[in-house]
């Protein structure tokens, strides 16, 4: 499992940020019974970069939290039945399967846990559960995909004993 984290911002949070993230990002896979190696590539910054990054990406010119960027379309989300077929999708030295990139701003992180009430941990947590299930195909455009989304999330952030509280 490849999930290197890269920093383009000096902002630090109070506890391991890398450690949290890997361990999000595992049991976000065995929460899915993601059948492969995965590579997820991380970067971590601020409001002004990933501002930036959404206007260029999705036209949205405004600093937003967690932007996921996956590598492979899916048939219907968390169905990984094809992505054997297509060897492009995995890294030719590695053989990991390339999930996508996930980009978080620190700043929102902080921001939000006090919004939230919550610890900066749970959030970092939470907006890479979120990410990670982007990542795997699913989405929120509709209330059914927005509450399965939401029962995901919350299912690894319990498994990991990260909660509001």
């Amino acid at each position: 499992m490849t999930i290197p984290v890269e920093r383009e911002t000096t902002i630090r949070l109070a506890f391991d940020e890398e450690a949290v993230i890997r361990k999000v990002v595992l049991a976000a896979l065995e929460a899915e019974q993601f059948p492969y190696e995965a590579e997820v590539d991380v970067l971590l910054t601020d409001n002004e970069a990933i501002r930036e990054i959404n206007r260029d990406e999705r036209g949205i010119d405004a600093p937003t939290d967690v932007l996921s960027f996956p590598a492979v379309d899916y048939p219907a989300p968390g169905d990984f039945s094809l992505l054997d077929d297509d060897p492009t999708l995995f890294h030719p030295e590695s053989g990991e399967l390339i999930l996508g990139d996930m980009v978080i701003s620190l700043e929102k992180v902080i921001a939000q846990a006090a919004e939230y009430g919550h610890s900066e941990e749970r959030e970092l947590a939470f907006l890479t559960a979120h990410s990670m299930f982007h990542l795997m195909g699913y989405d929120h455009e509709d209330e059914e995909g927005r509450a399965v989304m939401e029962e995901k999330q919350e299912a690894v952030l319990q498994k990991l004993g990260i909660t509001r509280g």
